[in-house]
């Protein structure tokens, strides 16, 4: 008798943890889709629309930080005006790998490695370089990004 009272809890809770996992995994696919937006926005042949892609990301009222150079936007518009300037660059090359992925109730983690070769606009010479970057990224109940913080090495 007690088992078949039982039961329905184990049931539910099962469910509750598959829905829990479910969360887990469409956030980790979000995130995945976001670096990988954010790398196809600086390609050779890279356009607007990989702008405007990477920025369907953003929630309406977002805060985009880079903590190392206090740098910190929170208009789309001022946002999307500098990546607009940057598709004047030369890019030879810009790959963004995921080295790591932490992934919280409405949160995610990412360590990125950037490889890049590339001549800036506004400079004479090319600069190459790799480099490290921790993400954190906090989404809205819409899935979109209310606050990014970028860490650089």
């Amino acid at each position: 008798m007690l088992s078949k009272a039982i039961i329905p809890f184990i049931i539910l809770f099962t469910l509750s943890i598959s829905a829990q996992e479910t969360d887990s995994q469409k956030l980790l696919k979000k995130t995945e889709s976001f670096i990988n937006a954010y790398n196809c926005k600086q390609q050779p042949n890279s356009d607007s629309k990989d702008v405007d892609r990477f920025l369907s990301f953003f929630a309406d009222d977002f805060v985009d930080e880079h903590i190392k150079y206090n740098v910190i936007i929170s208009s789309k518009e001022e946002f999307r005006k500098g990546l607009i300037d940057k598709l004047q660059n030369k890019v030879y090359y810009h790959q963004v790998s995921i080295d790591d992925i932490m992934i919280g109730k409405n949160a995610a983690f990412v360590k990125i490695t950037i490889k890049a070769k590339v001549k800036p606009f506004h400079m004479d010479k090319i600069v190459e370089h790799t480099s490290s970057q921790i993400m954190s990224i906090e989404y809205d109940e819409n899935g979109l990004i209310t606050h990014l913080r970028r860490h650089h090495s």
